[in-house]
């Protein structure tokens, strides 16, 4: 069965950079195996963006014995 971890990034956009620091962000994270699931945005009280990202927990593999 496979199983997952989960993170919770938030981006407030307050600036013009905002949007190039966030994908960069989002970059980095998929190079270490995490999927982007959703993103949520908030105009209401300047909130920004929110992303969920899960990635796979590889299970432990059963050793073979060779002997």
């Amino acid at each position: 069965m496979k199983t997952f971890e989960y993170e919770i990034l938030s981006f407030p956009i307050d600036r013009k950079t905002a949007l190039i620091e966030m994908q960069a962000t989002l970059n980095d994270k998929g190079a270490n195996g995490w999927d982007v699931v959703s993103i949520s945005s908030s105009e209401f009280a300047n909130v920004g963006h929110t992303a969920f990202l899960k990635r796979e927990i590889p299970s432990e593999q059963p050793s073979k014995d060779t002997s």
